[in-house]
């Protein structure tokens, strides 16, 4: 039975944690490869569905600073599947009016994948619906060391001063800069750890995990973590 949405505040911006692609394709005999496939077909419609919703911000991780540890084989793969999915998101961000943004330190990869991601940010970049953020060769402490490297920088070039830092400062240095801070993060496959995402953002984001796989997240997934997001008492550390 699906749920409605009706009368629920829709968080702005949501960010997942697409976990248990490898375990999905486990369990049916296939290749990993096969299960990160089919979870590239579930984000394209994450995207939309987020988008019909009036959510403005969706952030999914993509592939973290630490997935580099896994077989030269599954990597491999990885690449090749992005770089065929980079073709089909900016079809799909067009169609859609969505705007791509790519969070992560992207100077690793191979240059016609970096060209891909600078096209479809140019491509995109007027688009005024729903904003797409992939965090790609993306890891919440190496974005920190990144600002504050950049932050230490500009202090030495006499372009900030120390005594000026503050939270607002530091986080214009990060790689989500102008971005408002996730309202809801969404975990599939029941893991509860954060894993190196979003460390500064998620200070006071609500976490919702569920047991489902991502290639099998839907529309009532997504609206079943909207609903126990409205349950919510959201104070900031405060007294209401």
């Amino acid at each position: 039975m699906e749920q409605n949405l009706e009368g629920l505040v829709i968080p702005k911006h949501v960010a997942l944690i697409l976990d248990g692609n490898g375990r999905w394709a486990k369990k049916r005999g296939l290749p990993r490869t096969m299960g990160h496939k089919e979870g590239c077909v579930t984000v394209e419609k994450t995207v939309e569905i987020a988008a019909r919703m009036g959510i403005e911000y969706l952030t999914v991780y993509g592939f973290s600073t630490e997935n580099w540890k896994r077989s030269a084989e599954e990597v491999g793969a990885l690449m090749q599947l992005f770089r065929y999915y980079m073709v089909r998101l900016l079809k799909i961000a067009s169609a859609n009016n969505v705007r791509v943004r790519m969070i992560g330190d992207r100077s690793r990869f191979d240059q016609d994948i970096i060209d891909g991601i600078n096209r479809l940010e140019r491509e995109t970049r007027d688009n005024t619906g729903l904003t797409f953020v992939i965090a790609v060769n993306y890891g919440g402490r190496d974005e920190i060391t990144r600002a504050v490297r950049r932050l230490a920088a500009d202090c030495a070039e006499g372009k900030q001063k120390a005594e000026d830092i503050t939270e607002e400062l530091l986080a214009s240095y990060l790689d989500t800069a102008g971005m408002p801070d996730p309202d809801l993060l969404i975990r599939t496959s029941g893991e509860i750890r954060l894993s190196n995402y979003l460390l500064w953002q998620l200070a006071y984001t609500e976490i919702y995990v569920t047991d489902c796989l991502w290639p099998d997240f839907d529309k009532e997934e997504l609206t079943r973590a909207i609903v126990a997001y409205n349950r919510r008492d959201r104070r900031f550390g405060g007294v209401k």
